[in-house]
Parts: structure tokens; C-alpha cells; sequence
């Protein structure tokens, strides 16, 4: 190979993992290397750069010296950085002796590197190396559906786009995909190899389990007489519904039945606390009536192959969207259960995409959307049921789902706590790695996990469709507003002329 690819030379003590190396060329930081020693060919990635003068030194307090030491060396300088090495080549398996002093450090040629990030029949694309832009980067997609995936980033970082370029990706291979969008970003979406299929906020509340509806009820945990008689008419009005001889809708079967509680002299002692419950049955029929559909269908069974299946909670409030994600997540894992055991059900794998993921699993307090993200964490691999969890806060996000995605696309974070949050939730997010997050630029991110085969800084595509994303323009909304403003009073005034036969006023 030519000297032309020698970034430099390792010097110093060297470990299996890490290396020292001294240059008089100015490689980048990120930039994937080769190392040629014991017969063998290791990839390395440089974590680390300085650039010194042996001449110039710290200990120079006379800015004249430094002009003086120029004036005679020029602009001479040292390179010393750190390259960690990834593997062999081959297996990249970590090797199990460190180079020799003296060893040259030449640069990865794209065409290695293309073997190394090509993930042949199962690869997605997402984008391309950062320090080789000619070098696709692909994910293993039954990786990421099967070992779960965290995206995680501040707030116009590009998470949107990663997700949007991961969906579309996904519809490609005709798969199936569940997005439950909090900001009403994909609904009306584009995408180029598939359709979006809107999932309607109604839910039948036949299909809730007792749990979802004392929460959207606002029964406290500790009111255990409410939630007794709540119960009581929950369970009979189940009961009608399953033996056929239902003939109200199931609100008004259950309200029925606490006006019974309440006029029965059996349960006299306990009227407050059945009042209670029937003014809470009323108030969620007053604040949910519109997303509470007694003719809606399983929301399984409006799940569709080889499209985005949207459920649009841009409306909702934290209780409904935590019953509804809930619900979903429960019923799909239900229903890929029932497949693998009676061959009925949801006939394929489902990716389900929870944006805002700190506020469905937040950290410190129960969510019965967070018990079933990680039940579904830990048991669906078994049923081909993946998780996408999506942040712009990962430290309000409960660190135990968080450790459950084995994959991870992490963008620019820039406030410590998180990026220590993200670290102590991954075994791969080194500290080398970690110093990178707080650079990027939009759209920059490090990827690592089994979806991998050795930890990425890639520059993600730009998504091609359309997303119902980005900032306001704030100065623009303000002009059409006063412009529209401006139209009105000038349309008002036509209309009181025409009415005064033109006088002015």
C-alpha cells in the first residue's frame, strides 16, 4: 500500500484495544484506520487528536518567542492522537496482542470499510460515514425490530429524519410499522415506498382492560371503595358484554348499574364513594366522549401490512395517550402471542415507534405504558414485536426501558446529565464516543449496538418525502397574520359603504 495512506506511526506502550500514534499529516477525528501487524489486519477508529510544536512548549511566557521560534520554523507542527482498535477484519474480533512501536497507521480504503458497514439481504440504509461520505452505512433491520432501538437527541437535532429515513426504509421490504405520533409529524406524511394509514383516536371501551379505565376515570390508587364498586360494575357489565345480552352501550350499562349501588340500602354506608365514582364516569364522558366508541373495531385488527400505521395522539392529553399507546402495545403483543399459538391474530412482526418516549416511560413515576414497554422489551423478540423508543430527553426517560433497546441512534446531546443517562443505560457508549455528542452538527450521530457491526459517526440521509415538521417561521406567521388582518378591516369597510350607498365614514 502507498505512503500516501500512512497516517502515521504508533509510538509508546499499546494496548489490544488502544493505540498511541504520532503523525506530521492532520488525519480527522472519527476517521477509521487499518493496522498491519502479526500477520493480520485491524480496523481502528481515532478517538483522540493533539496538535503540538516540540519548540513551542507551554512553558513559553513571551508571545515575542513564539513569533521568533514561527519566524524561523515556520508553521511546523506534530500530530499525537489515539486510535481504538474495533477488530480484525476479518472476524472483528478484538486481537489478543497490541501492535508493535514503529507500526504504521494507514487509512481505511472505502472499499474495506463498504464491507464492513454493508449488511447485505437484511441491511436499511441510513446514511453514510461521516469522515468516508462515499461509504454507505446499513442496520441490520432484524436487529433492530428484535434488540429494540433508542433515538435520542435536543430538540431539532434531526430525530424526526432519522425516524422518518428508518420507516420508509422499513417500507421498502414491505414491513409493518405502528407510530404512535404525539405531534401529528407523520400523519399526513409522504413517504416513497409506502402509504400512511391513519389509525382514528377512537377506542371501544369494551377493549379496555379495568386498569386503562381507572385512569382515565382518575380513581386514585388509594380510594379502594371507589375503585371496589367501579369494579363491581365493570366486571357485570363485561359479563353482558361477553354473554351477548348487552343492550346499552357500556357506559350507560355501567352507570346503570352504580345507580343501582347507590338506591340499594345494602350499600347506604358507601354512597359517597358511589357518587364519587358516578361524577368521575361523567367527567370522562364529558372530557373523552369523542375518542370512547362503543361501534369501533379491536384496534388490532387496523393494523396493516406494509404500511405506517399512524395513531394521531397530537390531541390527546398524557392520560389518553398513556391509555392508548398502552392498550396498543398490550393488544399487538396479545395478538402476535395468539398467532404463534393458534395461528390467529396479527399474522406478521410489528415495529412500534413511541415518540416522546420520557413522557409514556417517564423515570420516577408508574405509567402503564412503561410496564409495557418493558414487558414487550423483554419478551418481544420471542414474537417479532420491536420497540423504537424516540427522545429529546433521555434522563426523564426510565433508565430500565432505556437499557432494553441494544441499539442506539444517539444525536447531538449536549446537557451532561443526559449523555450520562444514555451512557449508564449502554454497555457500548464509550467515553471516547461520548465526548463526540455535544460537536455534531444536524443531522451527525453515533450508532452502535447489534443492528452494527462496530460503532458508526455517520452523517444521516435526508429524508426524501415530507414530514409535517421544522421551526415556525415566526417573522413570516406575523406578516400573513397582519397582512390578513389588514384585509378584514378593509373588507369590513367595503361592506358598511355598500350598506351607507357608498358615503364615506
Amino acid at each position: 500500500m502507498s505512503d500516501m495512506n500512512i497516517v502515521g506511526r504508533c509510538i509508546g506502550e499499546a494496548s489490544p484495544s488502544n493505540v498511541i500514534f504520532i503523525s506530521k499529516k492532520i488525519p480527522m477525528l472519527g476517521d477509521y484506520v487499518k493496522i498491519d501487524f502479526d500477520d493480520r489486519s485491524v480496523l481502528a477508529i481515532i478517538t483522540n487528536l493533539l496538535r503540538g510544536n516540540v519548540a513551542i512548549t507551554e512553558d513559553i511566557f513571551d508571545p515575542k518567542v513564539v513569533d521568533r521560534i514561527k519566524s524561523i520554523e515556520g508553521e511546523d507542527f506534530y500530530i499525537r492522537g489515539n486510535a481504538k482498535i474495533i477488530g480484525d477484519l476479518e472476524t472483528l474480533e478484538i486481537p489478543k496482542t497490541p501492535p508493535p512501536p514503529g507500526t504504521p497507521i494507514r487509512r481505511a480504503d472505502d472499499e474495506t470499510l463498504q464491507r464492513v458497514f454493508s449488511q447485505g439481504e437484511y441491511g436499511l440504509r441510513i446514511g453514510t460515514l461521516i469522515s468516508h461520505p462515499e461509504v454507505t452505512v446499513e442496520l441490520n433491520v432484524n436487529k433492530i425490530v428484535s434488540r429494540h432501538l433508542a433515538i435520542l437527541a435536543i430538540t431539532g437535532a434531526g430525530k424526526s429524519n432519522a425516524v422518518a429515513n428508518i420507516i420508509d426504509e422499513i417500507l421498502k421490504i414491505g414491513g409493518c410499522i405502528v407510530a404512535f405520533d404525539m405531534h401529528s409529524e407523520y400523519i399526513d406524511a409522504k413517504f416513497l415506498n409506502g402509504s400512511v394509514n391513519p389509525i382514528m383516536l377512537r377506542i371501544n371501551p369494551i377493549y379496555l382492560s379495568f386498569h386503562e379505565l381507572e385512569i382515565l376515570l382518575n380513581i386514585p390508587s388509594n380510594a379502594y371503595v371507589q375503585s371496589r364498586y367501579f369494579h363491581m360494575a365493570y366486571n357485570d357489565t363485561m359479563d353482558r358484554v361477553r354473554n351477548g345480552t348487552l343492550t346499552n352501550e357500556f357506559f350507560d350499562e355501567v352507570q346503570r348499574l352504580l345507580n343501582f349501588y347507590l338506591e340499594n340500602d345494602d350499600f347506604s354506608s358507601d354512597r359517597k364513594s358511589i357518587t364519587a365514582v358516578i361524577n368521575k364516569v361523567n367527567d370522562l364522558l364529558n372530557r373523552y366522549g369523542s375518542i370512547l366508541d362503543s361501534d369501533q373495531i379491536d384496534i388490532a385488527k387496523n393494523i396493516r401490512l406494509g404500511e405506517v400505521n399512524v395513531i394521531d395522539l397530537g390531541t390527546a392529553d398524557e392520560d389518553v395517550a398513556d391509555v392508548i399507546v398502552s392498550h396498543t402495545l398490550r393488544k399487538v403483543l396479545y395478538e402476535r402471542k395468539r398467532y404463534r399459538r393458534q395461528r390467529a391474530g396479527i399474522g406478521f412482526p410489528v415495529f412500534l415507534i413511541l415518540e416522546e418516549a420520557h413522557i409514556l416511560a417517564p423515570t420516577g413515576r408508574p405509567t402503564l405504558s412503561k410496564y409495557w414497554i418493558t414487558r414487550i422489551a423483554r419478551e418481544g423478540r420471542k414474537f417479532g414485536v420491536g420497540l423504537c423508543l424516540v427522545s429529546q430527553r433521555p434522563k426523564a426517560l426510565d433508565s430500565n426501558a432505556l437499557s432494553q433497546a441494544n441499539n442506539m441512534i444517539i444525536l447531538k446531546l449536549v446537557e451532561p446529565g443526559d449523555q450520562r443517562h444514555v451512557q449508564s443505560a449502554s454497555e457500548t457508549l464509550s467515553e471516547d464516543l461520548l465526548e463526540h455528542l455535544s460537536s455534531f452538527n444536524i443531522g451527525e450521530a453515533v450508532i452502535l449496538g447489534m443492528m452494527t457491526k462496530v460503532p458508526a459517526l455517520v452523517k444521516i440521509d435526508k429524508f426524501q418525502g415530507e414530514l409535517s415538521v421544522g421551526d415556525i417561521n415566526i417573522v413570516k406567521k406575523w406578516k400573513e397574520a397582519k397582512e390578513e388582518k389588514e384585509k378584514s378591516v378593509q373588507d369590513q369597510k367595503g361592506d358598511i359603504q355598500d350598506i351607507m350607498g357608498g358615503e364615506e365614514w
